[in-house]
């Protein structure tokens, strides 16, 4: 007691290659919960300087689909769905027998229901991280920029729209909020600007002529289809909703070079489609 001693510590090549050539400022010796030691070790690390581009891609976001981007890249959304149904019908399950169960049965279906928790968290977590530096890397292959939707509110709101008790679970299990963050800490770590626009309207326009259905209230989109009554353009909703996020980006990346939206979008647009974001590029208003 009293007497300093050497240990070492394991490291991943990782983990050294992020401490090669910095000096730590602080560092923390912390016990976790599963009874390890673990040390936190906090570095300064300048994150390289944005990419300056008038190229853009956008990136549609989605429960079919949970991510569909302008140049091409989707990811189905129907493997972590079956996940999350899976583990939802064995979370019933186990409730159900806890509520009829003893105390032994209720406090042995608690820690399996923890269990279980975790798990689903960890695979969100994974795929979340998976998809956000796939795009992040895509934008640096294309030298471009990522523009996404501004999707404050967006649980919230869809829950307000009649639906089934299955439906409102799935909304609300998908995490919205941290893929954006991952792509938003990517985006920093790697020099890619990040500009949120308001989603208004860019599902409904047909990112071919710019035009949208001329009856209020009505769309071209029916469910994941999309066909212009104008040019024709019949596609995947998703793919021309990243596109019309790509368009509408381009056009506040480089407002001089030249406007894309054309007349026949200029009342329903100009007004609300870019808006102030916290935690992202500022877009000025109209």
């Amino acid at each position: 007691m009293g007497t300093r001693e050497r240990i070492k510590f394991a490291a991943s090549t990782y983990q050294r290659g992020k401490l090669t050539s910095r000096v730590p400022t602080s560092a923390q010796l912390c016990k976790h919960k599963d009874g390890q030691y673990y040390i936190h070790i906090q570095i300064k690390d300048e994150p390289p300087k944005p990419i300056k581009s008038d190229k853009v891609i956008g990136v549609d976001f989605g429960r079919r689909d949970i991510a569909v981007t302008s140049v091409g890249d989707k990811w189905d959304g129907k493997q972590i769905q079956n996940v999350r149904d899976r583990y939802a019908r064995v979370r019933a399950s186990l409730q159900e027998k806890a509520s009829k169960g003893t105390r032994s049965t209720r406090r042995r279906a608690r820690r399996i229901l923890k269990r279980l928790s975790g798990r689903e968290r960890r695979y969100q977590t994974w795929l979340n991280h998976n998809i956000s530096k796939l795009i992040i890397l895509s934008a640096l292959q294309h030298n471009a920029i990522i523009a996404i939707e501004d999707l404050t509110g967006i649980r919230e709101h869809t829950n307000e729209q009649p639906r089934s008790k299955i439906e409102r679970r799935r909304s609300n299990s998908w995490a919205f909020f941290q893929l954006r963050m991952f792509l938003n800490y990517k985006a920093v770590q790697y020099g890619v600007e990040v500009v949120a626009i308001n989603p208004a309207y860019t599902s409904q326009t047909c990112s071919e002529c710019l035009h949208i259905h001329p009856v209020k209230g009505k769309s071209y989109r029916s469910g994941k289809s999309f066909k212009c009554g104008h040019c024709g353009n019949h596609c995947d909703a998703d793919e021309n909703g990243s596109k019309m996020i790509s368009i509408v980006g381009a056009d506040f990346v480089n407002p001089l070079g030249g406007s894309v939206l054309c007349c026949n979008l200029a009342d329903h647009i100009c007004a609300a489609i870019l808006q102030t974001t916290s935690g992202l590029l500022k877009a000025p208003g109209f």
